[in-house]
């Protein structure tokens, strides 16, 4: 965050919560507060993400439904269904991955990086 504001900014303010959520009341609870707290955590992890990444996701969406010639995601889907983009997959699935990659890096990143293996 820019002036007016003082440090910590809202990322930071957030962060800390996040932690001591993490550090102090996860270990210290179980059951249903323990879920509620990891659940909170989680939620302000997300928040953190979009602080840190939303400007330039938002600048990088808005330029590609440019670049596709449309005003927003309603158009560019009405403009798929309609076959309007036949001969341009290629430039629309490239818009689409980067999009839900954004939106995953967002709500949570570690899905990016494929399943698991299981747990013996």
């Amino acid at each position: 965050m820019t002036e007016p504001h003082d440090v910590p900014d809202a990322a930071t303010l957030v962060e800390a919560v996040r932690e001591f959520l993490e550090r102090d009341v996860l270990p210290a609870t179980e059951g249903r507060v323990q879920f509620h707290a990891r659940v909170a955590a989680n939620v302000l992890g997300m928040v953190e993400r979009e602080i840190r990444l939303g400007r330039a996701q938002l600048e990088a969406h808005a330029a590609g439904l440019a670049a596709l010639g449309m005003a927003d995601e309603r158009a560019l889907a009405d403009a798929i269904r309609s076959g309007h983009f036949d001969d341009r997959l290629d430039e629309v699935r490239a818009f689409i991955e980067a999009t839900v990659q954004a939106k995953l890096d967002v709500a949570n990143p570690r899905h990016l990086q494929g399943p698991r293996p299981p747990v013996a």
